[in-house]
C-alpha cells in the first residue's frame, strides 16, 4: 500500500469542517491497485453549503456517487467542492498500476475529470450504499474491488515499477530530488519521467512538491505553535520563504494565514 497507516485527514485542509468521512484500506486483492478507498457522506441543511478544501494526492481517483461515475485526474493546485443536500461518494485513490486500464493519457486529466462509463460498477456500489446499515461501506468497497480487479487484469512488471516509484516519491520524506528516485530504481531520470507521465500524469518533481506541501499543512494544523522556519527546514525547503511561496502558489494562502484559519 502507499501508506502503512491511513491518515484520515492528510490532504484535507480543514478537517474540522468535514462531514462524515472515512478512509478504508483496500482488500488484499486490490492492494496493488488502490491506495485507499474514501467515503464521504453528508446531509446539509436546506439552504446551506459545506465547502470542502482539498490538496489532493498526486494520483487518479475513480469516484462513484449518485450522479454517476467519474475519473478524476491528478491535481496541481488546491481544489474545493461545495456540498449541498444529502449525498455520498465512494472513491478509490488509484495506485499507478491501475492507470493503464482506465486511461491512455492521464496527463490530459490534470486538474479536471471526465465521466466514466462503468454501469456495472455504478449499480453495485450504489446498491451497497443505498441499502444503508453498518456494513454499507465494507460492501461498497468489496463491490468496487471486484470490478476493478476484473477491469485491470494481470499487472505488468512496468506497472509494478510505477507503483514502487509512487511509494518512494510519496512515502519517503528523505527524497527531495527526482534523481534520487531514479538512482534507487536503477533507471535514468528520463525513464523515471516517462513512467510518471504514463501512470500518474505528473512529473516526479511535482509529486515530491505535493508530498512536502501536504506534510507541511498537516504539521502546521496539528502543531500550531511550531516554528515555520523549522518545518521548512525539516521538509527540505530552502528556507521559510520557499515554503511560503509554495503555500501561496498552490493553496492561495500563506502558512500563517492557514494556521489561523485551520479550524
Amino acid at each position: 500500500m502507499v501508506d502503512s497507516v491511513i491518515d484520515g485527514t492528510r490532504g484535507v485542509l480543514y478537517p474540522a469542517r468535514m462531514p462524515q468521512f472515512h478512509r478504508l484500506p483496500p482488500p488484499d486483492a486490490a492492494a496493488e491497485l488502490v491506495g485507499w478507498f474514501w467515503i464521504p457522506e453528508w446531509d446539509i441543511d436546506p439552504g446551506r453549503t459545506s465547502r470542502q478544501h482539498i490538496v489532493a494526492f498526486p494520483a487518479l481517483n475513480l469516484v462513484v456517487e449518485r450522479s454517476g461515475v467519474e475519473l478524476v485526474g491528478a491535481a496541481t493546485t488546491a481544489s474545493y467542492r461545495d456540498l449541498t443536500g444529502r449525498g455520498w461518494a465512494v472513491g478509490a485513490m488509484l495506485r499507478p498500476a491501475s492507470a493503464a486500464a482506465l486511461t491512455t493519457e492521464p496527463a490530459t486529466l490534470l486538474d479536471t475529470s471526465t465521466s466514466f462509463d462503468a454501469p456495472d460498477l455504478y449499480a453495485a456500489v450504489s446498491r451497497a450504499m443505498e441499502a444503508g446499515g453498518d456494513h454499507r461501506h465494507a460492501d461498497a468497497v468489496r463491490a468496487f474491488t471486484s470490478w476493478l480487479v476484473a477491469r485491470v487484469g494481470e499487472i505488468s512488471p512496468v506497472a509494478r515499477q510505477a507503483n514502487e516509484m509512487s511509494t518512494i516519491l510519496m512515502g519517503d520524506d528523505s527524497i527531495t530530488r527526482a534523481e534520487d528516485v531514479a538512482a534507487r530504481l536503477s533507471m535514468s531520470l528520463r525513464t523515471l519521467q516517462r513512467l510518471a507521465h504514463r501512470h500518474v500524469g505528473l512529473p516526479p518533481a511535482a509529486m515530491i512538491r505535493r508530498r512536502r506541501l501536504q506534510e507541511a499543512a498537516q504539521r502546521i494544523r496539528e502543531h500550531p505553535g511550531a516554528d515555520l522556519a523549522a518545518i521548512a527546514a525539516e521538509l527540505g525547503y530552502a528556507d521559510h520563504a520557499h515554503l511560503t511561496n509554495d503555500f501561496r502558489t498552490v493553496l492561495g494562502v500563506t502558512p500563517r494565514s492557514y494556521r489561523s484559519a485551520r479550524g
